[in-house]
């Protein structure tokens, strides 16, 4: 596809989008499903980095729609729709889990800062197979690991947001980036390599060393 007929397609199709959202705030149920459809895989891609398995990712989905349809008014048009539905399917997520985090185990960061940094023993991973190591960490640390290495926010931010201290969000993503290194270990050195997908490549660009910044 030439350069022009890239910025025609990506108008129509932000076209398109506007469209749904006027018939989302008219309440009519065919936007609401075209809208669902068109944005179904970008929102399941954030359910189920919270999310331990699939079927928990789709309660997730279903909440955070829901909640997108009944606040759909309050979009702003003159802003992209993406990051806005974005970010209430992650606060979402974060509500969804939010009862079940459990930091009464956890050291605060201060514990940690004599021991000695270790080297990342891997380089890029597969999309489902990172999927798969985060999916398989606690619900606290997927959170904090989430938030801060994928979704980037800083550890203020992540304290304020879950109701932790800024300490123990540090130490969650210091024990959830060890936990990740201790799975990649077993696995016998197993080469990942990174895939096409744009989606794939979002998920892919993290801060997975054990530096706590």
């Amino acid at each position: 596809m030439l350069k022009g007929e890239l910025v025609t397609a990506n108008r129509d199709s932000e076209e398109i989008i506007q469209k749904y959202i006027q018939g989302c705030i008219r309440n009519e149920r065919d936007s609401q499903k075209a809208l669902y459809k068109h944005f179904y895989s970008f929102a399941m891609g954030i359910c189920l980095r919270y999310a331990h398995d699939r079927l928990d990712a789709a309660g997730i989905l279903n909440d955070g729609f829901f909640k997108a349809f009944k606040n759909i008014a309050k979009y702003e048009n003159s802003k992209a729709f993406m990051p806005w539905l974005g970010r209430i399917i992650t606060n979402t997520a974060i509500d969804y889990y939010r009862a079940n985090l459990k930091f009464a185990d956890h050291l605060d960061i201060q514990e940690h800062e004599n021991i000695a940094q270790v080297s990342s023993v891997y380089d890029k991973l597969a999309y489902n197979d990172l999927l798969a190591l985060v999916q398989a960490l606690s619900p606290a640390y997927r959170t904090v690991f989430n938030l801060f290495a994928i979704d980037g926010y800083n550890h203020e931010e992540i304290a304020e947001m879950l109701g932790i201290s800024i300490g123990t969000s540090k130490s969650n993503l210091f024990k959830a980036r060890q936990k990740l290194q201790e799975m990649l270990k077993a696995t016998d050195s197993k080469t990942y390599q990174v895939r096409s997908s744009g989606v794939e490549k979002n998920l892919l660009h993290i801060r997975l060393n054990t530096n706590m910044q």
